[in-house]
């Protein structure tokens, strides 16, 4: 008899049956989990990609084929398939925010990426090997027979490709050049690519390759030096695609017709930082779902179409730096998604008010300005939004009242304005609550000598301020003020008591009218990077108290009088990498504890004495040697080939300065030098870390060019003039492939010139002028392209471009010049004398012996006895050769 309802059994069955599943489904997971083996396909595949790349710093230290490689750093396997699933391996950079030079990657993988190796991993979702240094990529394998000879013992297994790979990320691999994109056509199901900051010119059809893959939804193609996205195509077949970048590249069309043709429903497209031109369509694109539209930083013109002012979703909408001219349309008020508004530096005209932001309810950043505008704000009128980033211009004389109302500003500038401040405006309590303050390239004068600076970021520069240096409170990391009219003491500012430790990182005071000393307060300041105090009136010694800056990455006092020695408290500055004292007084040797990280020393134009120290052969990274216009002496050190950055190409996307990090974006300060190339003086700055140069011209430099100095295969510019050097011009320059300039002039330079000197291609500067050398400019080349100025002052030296000539080639191999001089003409007339007798004499040998057999009657029989005889010799040597051949 049953003693429970049946009711009662079948839910007592149902718990029984579903407690003995969890206790199953737990039993496997915990098997599975704790017994999960590599598949041994995938770990063989990674056992190859690893032989393939070069390990420094061991980042796949536990890839042992001992081990599961389901362990493995950066390998994530199925929980029951043991299968491959992702491998995330994305080189771990160090901090980039403070002074840079470039992103350190000595500890990166580097080598070749067998591609389609890896892509045979068939249940390979994610891959991710990002900022590396990986030099190229290998895809012929998909063509071998075995599949890059890999096998399971000795069973070769079948190769596919994987099929579930959705995730591609190969960006940072700055030396990475790929030639074609074709291998991507056997990963169709790729929804994410990123291939950033990698090589990609060469692959002219990559919008055709990429629109194939029919799952596409992201990609990054950010600096990868492209010059087309194949303007002439009006139709590119992208049905899933919905993030677009393609900013910082190269790109010089029209935006092209396909962009505005996609008929999937993209949401970001970024463009900014290239070079295309033209207008935007007055047709409607197919952009309804657009959220984000990033052109700045082109060449685009025209008026904004009318189009644009209908996407009801953009958030972003940034037209910068273009050539828009026209109205700004007051309909842009109706985007009421509008989240970011950037309509910088274009040529836009007529008056921006109220009315074009009216309904702008989401609006948070606010950059308007065009030097034609006019800003006409009602002045009851209060913003429906509350920015966090404002900047306009141009305004004046007053600031517009509105922005007193923005409370939640964090960033706030304007630009080509004409506004006067006082020490006790309001306008100084209103922006020490905000994080930066841009004032930069306006008409701000008045005397700041009472105002406390209090922001994070404060950058005043090109202004017409005048009076003594403003305080700075402790919050203040970055302060650029150069290019003012401000004079006085550097006591105020650097002196004053301060109530909590300094945070400046970043301080440039240059190009203005201060005076006195540096004076010796330096000890408050400990945690500046950078210092920029050149192009000023300041004089007396460099302070010992600098040497405490311990983290000081470049330092500036160019163009100042300045004098004595540098101290030896500089020493401990071990991280310096810029030294920039050109253009004052200081004396004395060069240093020889000159920092072994340095990259640019810059010395020109000061009264050093002394020899060039041989410790700056132990600086490896020195990219810019320039000690010119001074008064060393002795010998080029011949261990300068040890200067490796002047040998190795390094290549890096970055410039070197100050960088610093705004609401989740970087930015950068760049350095800038004034170096004198191709005997003209100019400002570097994008491109200063490509630059390599040794310029120590005007010293009292002796002896002979060392050939080691033409090891130096990367220099850019050499300049050697108006020194004491002697000897020949070392074959060797030949091997300086790039070097651009070279001055070798107003030296003691003997000899020829070395045929060598042709093969330097990109030589477009050279002065080999007021030396001793000799015999004929090599023909033929490039060095007949250069003026007679390049040549002059060498009087034995002849042939194009010089009016004089040189002679033929000689009975011994060799040149003669002509020349007017009577003692030339001497010599000219003998050697003339002299070929006439040999031709004479020998007319008269042969002549007075056809003579002799003719008319002597014994002579001539016994003559044609001889050729008889003769006749008779050879005829019996070559029967007897023939029979010895045949026997």
């Amino acid at each position: 008899m049953d003693t429970f309802p049946s009711n009662f059994k079948h839910h007592y069955a149902s718990i029984l049956a579903w407690s003995l599943c969890a206790i199953m489904f737990t039993t496997c997971m915990h098997s599975s989990n704790s017994k999960i083996h590599c598949n041994e396909k995938d770990k063989q595949i990674l056992l190859n990609f690893k032989h393939a790349a070069t390990d420094p710093s061991g980042l796949l230290s536990t890839w042992s084929s001992q081990q599961d490689c389901c362990h493995w750093n950066g390998v994530v396997c199925h929980n029951f398939t043991s299968r491959v699933t992702q491998l995330s391996l994305p080189c771990p950079l160090t901090n980039p925010y403070g002074y840079n030079d470039f992103f350190d990657k000595s500890h990166c993988l580097t080598g070749y990426i067998d591609i389609m190796s890896l892509f045979q991993m068939e249940f390979l979702e994610h891959l991710d090997l990002s900022d590396h240094d990986f030099l190229a990529i290998t895809y012929d394998s998909m063509n071998s027979p075995s599949c890059h000879n890999l096998s399971l013992g000795n069973l070769p297994y079948q190769c596919e490709n994987s099929s579930t790979l959705n995730y591609l990320d190969l960006s940072g691999n700055f030396n990475l050049v790929i030639q074609n994109l074709e291998w991507l056509s056997s990963v169709s199901s790729l929804k994410y690519i990123d291939l950033s900051d990698i090589y990609l010119n060469v692959e002219t059809d990559w919008v055709k390759l990429m629109a194939m893959l029919p799952s596409l939804s992201e990609l990054y193609l950010v600096s990868c030096l492209l010059d087309n996205m194949s303007p002439s195509l009006q139709f590119a077949n992208f049905t899933s695609l919905q993030v677009l970048d393609l900013s910082s590249n190269e790109i010089h069309s029209e935006i092209p017709n396909w962009l505005f043709n996609l008929t999937c429903d993209i949401s970001y497209i970024s463009l900014d930082n290239n070079l295309l031109r033209g207008q935007l369509p007055e047709a409607m694109p197919n952009f309804q779902g657009l959220k984000s539209l990033v052109l700045s930083n082109n060449h685009l013109s025209g008026s904004i179409p009318d189009w644009l002012v209908k996407l009801e979703h953009l958030s972003y909408l940034e037209i910068s730096s273009n050539l828009f001219s026209g109205p700004l349309p007051v309909n842009l008020g109706n985007l009421s998604s509008l989240v970011t508004l950037e309509a910088e530096s274009n040529l836009f005209t007529g008056i921006v008010s109220e009315k074009h932001f009216a309904n702008l309810t989401n609006l948070k950043a606010l950059l308007v300005e065009s030097p034609n505008i006019i800003f006409d704000f009602d002045l009851h009128w209060i913003p429906p939004f509350q920015l966090e980033v404002v900047c306009l211009g141009p305004i004046g004389p007053k600031l517009p009242q509105w922005l007193y109302t923005q409370t939640s500003l964090k960033s706030f500038g304007f630009l080509n304005s004409k506004i006067s401040f006082e020490a006790g405006d309001k306008f100084w309590s209103f922006v020490s609550k905000i994080e930066i303050l841009l004032l930069a390239y306006n008409s701000i004068d008045g005397d700041l000598s009472n105002v406390l600076l209090n922001s994070s970021l404060v950058e005043l520069s090109s202004n017409n301020l005048k009076g003594g240096l403003p305080r700075l409170s402790s919050n203040v990391k970055i302060f650029m003020v150069n290019n003012n009219s401000l004079s006085g003491s550097m006591v105020p500012l650097l002196c004053h008591n301060m109530d909590r430790r300094s945070n400046l990182e970043y301080l440039d005071m240059s190009s203005n009218n201060l005076s006195g000393g540096l004076t010796d307060c330096w000890t408050n300041w400990k945690s500046l990077l950078h210092i920029n105090l050149g192009n000023n009136d300041l004089s007396g010694k460099i302070p010992p108290s600098m040497g405490l800056l311990e983290n000081l990455k470049s330092l500036h006092l160019h163009e100042n009088n300045l004098s004595g020695d540098i101290p030896l408290s500089l020493k401990n500055c071990h991280s310096l990498l810029i030294l920039n004292v050109r253009e004052n007084r200081l004396s004395g040797s060069i240093p020889n504890w000159l920092p072994h990280k340095a990259k640019v020393l810059q010395l020109r134009s000061n009264q050093f004495t002394g020899n060039i120290p041989p410790q700056i052969c132990q600086m490896p990274s020195l990219t810019i040697l320039d000690l010119a216009d001074n008064r060393i002496s002795g010998h080029i050190p011949s261990c300068i080939n040890n200067i490796t950055a002047m040998i190795v190409h390094i290549r890096s996307f970055y410039a070197i300065g100050y960088t610093f990090s705004v609401y989740g974006t970087s930015y950068i300060i760049k350095e800038n030098l004034m170096l004198l190339i191709k005997g003209q003086g100019s400002e570097y700055v994008s491109d200063l870390y490509l630059i390599r140069i040794v310029d120590l011209s005007s010293n009292d430099l002796f002896g002979t060019i060392p050939p080691q100095m033409f090891s130096l295969t990367e220099l850019q510019s050499l300049n050697l003039s108006h020194n004491q050097l002697t000897g020949k011009i070392p074959k060797e320059i030949g091997n300086m492939r790039q070097l651009e300039s070279l001055d070798l002039s107003r030296n003691q330079l003997l000899g020829e010139i070395p045929e060598s000197l042709s093969n330097l291609s990109f030589l477009s500067y050279l002065n080999l002028s007021f030396n001793n050398l000799t015999g004929k400019i090599p023909s033929g080349t490039q060095l007949q392209g250069f003026g007679a100025l390049s040549y002059i002052g060498n009087p034995d030296l002849c042939g194009p471009p010089l009016t004089k000539s040189c002679t033929h080639d000689g009975i011994f191999g060799g040149t003669r010049p002509l020349d007017a001089d009577d003692d030339d003409d001497d010599d000219d007339e003998f050697w003339t004398f002299f070929y006439m007798g040999i031709g004479v004499g020998f007319a008269t040998c042969f002549w007075g012996v056809c003579a002799a057999i003719f008319f002597n009657r014994k002579w001539r029989h016994a003559y044609f006895r001889f050729l008889y005889d003769l006749r008779d010799q050879l005829y019996v040597m070559v029967v007897t050769k023939m029979n010895k051949l045949f026997t």
